[in-house]
């Protein structure tokens, strides 16, 4: 794959050349970022020789995955379909649905939406007598997904917030805790459960972990620096 072929510029050129070892490309909006993550995709297939099967590529959206894969396809003409190209909660639901019974679910788990989430919470306020009024279950579910981004379980949050005189936040905690027990029971998660269960998974099973370690030689992540910290920790696992 050459210059001219591509029609990228000599740095994007050494981005998508450069395949041994940690690399991040920062560039403005525009300039060509995930072109290059394509290319460097193609080249790692067609130029270095790399097995399909042991690429891993995350983007933000379902659409952007699937013109990821087109693209692949388009410079290589085989391989795309076995390269790993979604998004994080797509590929944490594929790793849970093959060994989140592990961490105690059952694999046919449910995914709630917001509305479920939301009536879940709602039941929750009634059974703590806390007016829902002050409690919107908007608001609440939305620290809780901050908390969970953060990687912070309905332990860590209380812990966090314990000592603070902040009586809302001390309330919020306990839903949170409740929140978390309803759903294991109905062998459910929410979206923000996605990434922190399947987080959860690789620090408790190292087998699990070291299988798709040695499956994903090459992993990329497009617009990396909108990861979370629950996404950073489940591509700093792999």
């Amino acid at each position: 794959m050459n210059q001219t072929e591509t029609g990228l510029n000599p740095m994007q050129m050494e981005a998508v050349e450069y395949t041994e070892g940690p690399l991040l490309i920062l560039a403005g909006a525009g300039s060509g970022k995930t072109r290059v993550l394509t290319h460097r995709i193609a080249s790692l297939i067609r130029d270095k020789g790399v097995n399909p099967w042991n690429i891993m590529a995350i983007t933000f959206t379902n659409k952007a995955a699937g013109e990821m894969r087109e693209r692949v396809d388009k410079i290589v003409g085989y391989g795309s379909e076995r390269i790993w190209v979604s998004t994080f909660h797509s590929s944490c639901v594929r790793i849970l649905r093959r060994d989140i019974d592990r961490i105690g679910f059952d694999k046919d788990f449910t995914i709630y939406d917001t509305d479920d989430s939301k009536r879940v919470v709602r039941d929750i306020l009634k059974e703590l007598n806390l007016d829902e009024k002050a409690f919107q279950p908007r608001s609440v579910l939305s620290v809780i997904g901050s908390a969970k981004d953060r990687y912070e379980s309905p332990a860590d949050f209380a812990a966090k917030h314990q000592n603070e005189n902040d009586w809302k936040m001390n309330r919020i905690a306990k839903v949170y805790e409740k929140y978390a027990q309803k759903l294991r029971a109905a062998n459910a998660l929410d979206f923000d459960d996605l990434i922190m269960k399947t987080v959860e998974l690789f620090d408790k099973c190292p087998e699990v972990l070291d299988s798709y370690q040695e499956r994903f030689r090459y992993l990329m992540v497009d617009e990396y620096q909108d990861a979370n910290m629950a996404q950073f920790r489940f591509i700093s696992a792999l």
